[in-house]
């Protein structure tokens, strides 16, 4: 992939980053909650669970699980967005030490329910339940299988899938503004601030265990690093503003031509990246990256 692919992938995504909503002639996604992880830990911010009460053990729960999931995955092209969930994860917990967040208990329990969408949809997959994984991952997931994209398309398809299809369900099912009224959008974007801070060492880390071509800007398999935050931060915001149009929705029926439209877009987003960071056929392959996990994937 040369200059002007990583220029015209760029310029695709800023371009779908803006929401709209589903035409009018887009099919109802019938019985799409069906599809959807069961929120079985009520926010209770007074109770006994340190999940349902978004307390930091749950976070340092989720890291260990996250922790768990990354080692068993070693040199299998999951492991790019698996290590990046992990670290921002991991910088998050940091982060939430000191006075952040306005609701700091809330988006610990939103950090909790969001990554369970993500473990559902790879443990749907690798138990073959292919039926279950939504179209973003499904596609994500079969690119890693096939070993079909670079790094940074592995990361750009984990990202894209729980981010633009994901998080707009997560928003939505968890409410977007506090019991006083008050938006929760000030501490959705104040994330940004964290994964701006991160980026830098996740992608040196990849570069260093995985693939030592992700993060050479401009050439054939990198991706500037400003290029992926304004890819990110534009993909949250489409997400944010998708998950106010579920809220807006008048009946269950639109609201599932919105979600229709959400899983149609990340799946066109990740078909894309698919095509535009895909190994060129008999010229690359992921030959060279895979023999380079093999020998450094364990290195701290």
């Amino acid at each position: 992939m040369d200059k002007g692919r990583v220029a015209g992938l760029v310029a695709l995504v800023v371009a779908l980053a803006i929401p709209v909503a589903a035409a009018a002639d887009d099919a109802p996604f019938v019985g799409w909650t069906a599809l959807l992880p069961g929120l079985s830990m009520p926010y209770d911010p007074t109770g006994p669970d340190d999940c349902s009460a978004g307390r930091a053990a749950c976070v340092d729960k989720t890291i260990r699980q996250m922790t768990r999931r990354l080692d068993a995955l070693a040199c299998d092209h999951n492991a790019i967005f698996s290590l990046t969930y992990l670290r921002v994860t991991e910088e998050y917990r940091r982060t939430i030490e000191a006075p952040f967040f306005d609701d700091t208990s809330f988006v610990n329990y939103e950090d909790t329910v969001f990554a369970h969408y993500y473990f559902a949809a790879y443990d749907a997959w690798a138990d073959g339940r292919i039926a279950e994984v939504p179209p973003a991952w499904r596609v994500a997931f079969d690119a890693a299988k096939q070993r079909r994209v670079t790094a940074s398309g592995d990361l750009l398809l984990g990202i894209n899938a729980h981010v633009q299809r994901d998080l707009p369900l997560v928003l939505y099912a968890l409410g977007l503004v506090a019991p006083d009224g008050t938006s929760r959008k000030a501490d959705h974007d104040r994330v940004d601030i964290i994964l701006n801070r991160v980026q830098d060492d996740i992608l040196a880390e990849i570069a260093r265990r995985f693939d030592p071509t992700v993060d050479d800007t401009n050439l054939p398999t990198g991706l500037d690093d400003a290029a992926l935050f304004q890819i990110l931060a534009g993909w949250r915001e489409k997400a944010w503003r998708n998950a106010e149009l579920l809220a807006a929705a008048p009946t269950p029926a639109a609201r599932e031509l919105v979600v229709a439209s959400i899983e149609h877009d990340a799946e066109l987003e990740a078909r894309t990246i698919v095509v535009s960071m895909g190994y060129l056929p008999i010229l690359q392959s992921s030959g060279p990256r895979d023999a380079f996990c093999a020998l450094h994937h364990a290195d701290p």
